[in-house]
């Protein structure tokens, strides 16, 4: 990974990323530093194929005489003034149809370092290619990306070290369902979490029992693989704040007793990406020396049925001593992440937020693209500012106080879900999580919940359609970089809740 001042036609590759922009005519190209006639040549080829320059359109072509790389790859720019995030999708565009190319130049318009660094993310993003594990380091797979930079030479660790974030998370959702359960998730943490400064803790079966923890050993019990709680902190000096990340890491999820119809359980080995999403962004935060403490909570169980497993009306209590009537052991998520919550909340953080692929009905509401987020309104502004400059979608949902009492229960504080009611799903969800946050100080009633945000990523979390800018089809790795941003969000930063 290299960033050069050189003219674009000078930068050695095999494949060069040039951005054209839609005029009368067809297209132009927008890149200062060629000449009349390279120009003329380039832009006479990319009307001939018709490109128009639109989101998501490229070609490849063979680079003219005189030029440094191999091939061109043209890709659509919105117009001349484009914006970092349309530097970033367009790199990551042009990254994708370059293919296999080992080395890849990227010479977009970038007159201001927040361009550079979106060129670099975006570029890192498009290019990656989920592998087998025994095959991610070998050196066939290795690759290399010039940016061109008009702006010197900027510091791109935190661009570098949040695209190989994502890329961890791809990597690990990717993971087949009998190769990644609770405990080797631990240990996948754990290596990549290899020489930052952090810790890693993990409480096994007999550590859960001794806690308490009586949502992730419920959903657990069914599985002969036993569920984990992983703890990962990161604590700098003089912090600033401390934010709390908790995440749903259901390694597979059959539904339990209430099992999941056939086509339904391809592809739940996703149903942990919110604690990959999780340990990503604390393990980043801590290789770039956020100036936040935080503390990532990886709720770890794989949900299946046997004899040994939760049935509906059987009661758990959960860490604290609040009782769920579990009536769906398919709305297990929420099961773990209470416990996780509740753990949080111990240690009276600045902020909670909560990320979870954790209903169906995120995606019906809101598709493949959008989150939904809910929880107080400083906190889902907090997270939505950080998702607004990471190009990343989230939308704001209610927490509608009325569908409370359809979680209301006989036998227990609460129970998990309605039964036969199929209203206001994601929202229900929220409702319930939100019981499990605790106070700012828990010594006094009136003090107030500690702010929190819940992020249902459940759409986001993979895509089942054709790759787009820098996303591609499977994994996304998506809200990654929007959590690393919460805790560098200068003027969004976490310390304005503990303000309040």
């Amino acid at each position: 990974m290299s960033v050069s001042d050189s003219p674009a036609f000078e930068l050695e590759c095999d494949a060069l990323i040039l951005g054209v922009v839609p005029t009368d005519d067809g297209v132009d190209l927008h890149e200062a530093t060629l000449s009349a006639d390279h120009r003329e040549a380039v832009v006479s080829w990319a009307r001939a194929l018709s490109l128009k320059a639109g989101v998501d359109d490229a070609k490849k072509l063979p680079a003219p005489e005189g030029c440094g790389a191999t091939s061109i790859v043209l890709v659509g720019l919105p117009n001349t003034t484009p914006t970092a995030d349309d530097i970033r999708y367009a790199a990551g565009v042009g990254a994708r149809t370059a293919g296999d190319a080992r080395v890849i130049g990227v010479a977009l318009p970038c007159g201001e370092t927040a361009h550079t660094l979106a060129a670099v993310e975006g570029a890192l993003l498009g290019a990656h290619k989920t592998t087998q594990p025994e095959k991610a380091h070998s050196a066939d797979q290795m690759r290399s990306l010039i940016v061109r930079s008009a702006t010197g030479t900027p510091d791109i660790d935190h661009a570098v070290i949040s695209a190989s974030a994502v890329a961890w998370v791809r990597e690990l959702v990717t993971e087949p369902p009998n190769m990644l359960y609770p405990e080797t998730f631990a240990d996948r943490v754990a290596d990549f979490s290899d020489g930052a400064p952090l810790t890693v803790e993990v409480f096994d079966e007999d550590a859960l029992e001794a806690g308490g923890f009586g949502g992730i050993l419920g959903v657990g019990q069914g599985s002969n693989r036993p569920p984990r709680l992983v703890a990962i902190r990161y604590q700098p000096n003089n912090p600033t704040g401390h934010v709390a990340l908790v995440g749903k890491g259901i390694t597979f999820d059959s539904g339990g007793l209430s099992l999941k119809p056939a086509n339904s359980m391809v592809g739940m080995k996703y149903d942990m990406t919110g604690a990959a999403t999780v340990a990503a962004a604390v393990i980043a935060a801590a290789r770039l020396g956020a100036p936040v403490q935080v503390t990532g909570w990886l709720c770890l169980a794989e949900n299946m049925p046997s004899g040994g497993a939760i049935r509906p009306n059987d009661v758990l209590t959960i860490r604290g001593g609040k009782t769920v009537e579990v009536l769906n052991t398919d709305a297990e998520g929420r099961l773990v992440m209470a416990d996780g919550l509740q753990r949080a909340s111990e240690d009276t953080p600045d902020l909670i937020i909560d990320v979870a692929t954790l209903t169906g009905a995120a995606r019906v509401a809101l598709g493949e693209r959008y989150a939904g987020l809910m929880g107080d309104d400083l906190a889902v502004q907090v997270v939505r500012s950080a998702a607004e400059a990471a190009g990343e979608l989230v939308w704001p949902m209610p927490l509608a106080a009325e569908l409370r009492t359809l979680l209301d229960s006989d036998v227990a504080d609460i129970a998990n879900a309605k039964p036969g009611n199929p209203l206001g799903g994601m929202l229900l969800a929220g409702l319930f999580l939100k019981e499990f946050v605790g106070l700012r100080d828990p010594d006094d009633d009136t003090s107030g919940p500690i702010p929190w945000a819940h992020i249902d990523m459940a759409g986001p979390a993979s895509n089942s359609s054709s790759a787009f800018g820098y996303t591609p089809k499977g994994a996304t790795g998506a809200l990654t970089r929007t959590l690393i941003g919460v805790l560098f969000a200068g003027d969004r930063h976490v310390t304005t809740l503990a303000q309040q």
